[in-house]
């Protein structure tokens, strides 16, 4: 069992994942692709639990993305009723776990009613630690990237901030949700070998995993299999392996 494989110390803490698939998935079962959306529901909800139950502290979904808008308006309207029904069934839960959640994006283009929902589950878990679960919806890197050098801007321009002084850390703390840390792994289920517009920024070095799963089928089992992989791989961060590897002179 794969399981049995991990190194409980070297769990990633933060994981990201591009759920990808649903289309495809629902497609080669002559389904509709409501229909995918509605299975991959239930990957999340699994994800999510199998998560948790590993220790990884922080899982970022990208449930939603600016594009995503210029989809037909009825797959549209179902992503967000899916979202909504995932509150309305699982946040009794996430609560009970320690699960604190959080959502990133353009989250003003989404129904006022959804919205106020979104935000009554991040107050009602703002206090839990055992883990956060971020839903990047309405989201783009690139727009994200853009917002925060507007923030920067804007900030400059009141005399609140010295833009000789902006670094990586500075610009990094005007993105959506800088008290994060940046993924250790990023997987992405249903083969494609992009990161499509995903957390542009955080993920400079985190590691990729691409699975041929597609999401609907992904659960627990396929999320032990990634970390697993992870756990194989060596992070250099630009050094060379024989720099990694050699002792700490504090140690």
């Amino acid at each position: 069992m794969a399981q049995r494989r991990l190194q409980p110390d070297r769990i990633p803490r933060h994981v990201a994942i591009i759920m990808d698939g649903n289309g495809r998935w629902a497609e080669a079962r002559e389904r509709s692709r409501n229909e995918g959306h509605r299975a991959g529901l239930e990957s999340v909800r699994a994800v999510v639990r199998g998560a948790h139950e590993l220790g990884v502290k922080v899982l970022t979904l990208y449930a939603f993305s600016l594009e995503n808008w210029d989809r037909p308006k009825e797959e549209v309207e179902q992503l967000m009723r899916l979202l909504d029904r995932y509150l309305d069934s699982e946040i009794d839960e996430c609560h009970r776990n320690g699960i604190r959640l959080r959502a990133i994006g353009r989250l003003d283009r989404l129904a006022p009613a959804l919205r106020k929902k979104i935000d009554a589950a991040i107050e009602r878990t703002h206090e839990n630690r055992e883990m956060t679960l971020v839903f990047a919806v309405s989201y783009g890197g690139r727009a994200e990237i853009v917002d925060a050098a507007q923030r920067i801007a804007r900030d400059a321009e009141d005399g609140k901030l010295d833009v000789n002084q902006l670094d990586e850390k500075i610009f990094a703390s005007y993105l959506y949700a800088p008290d994060l840390p940046d993924p250790d792994l990023l997987i992405r289920t249903g083969s494609e070998s992009r990161v499509s517009n995903f957390l542009l920024w955080q993920v400079a070095y985190s590691e990729l995993y691409i699975t041929g799963t597609m999401w609907p089928d992904f659960r627990k089992t396929h999320l032990v299999e990634a970390l697993v992989d992870y756990q194989n791989r060596e992070r250099r961060y630009g050094l060379t392996s024989a720099q990694v590897r050699a002792p700490s002179e504090d140690a």
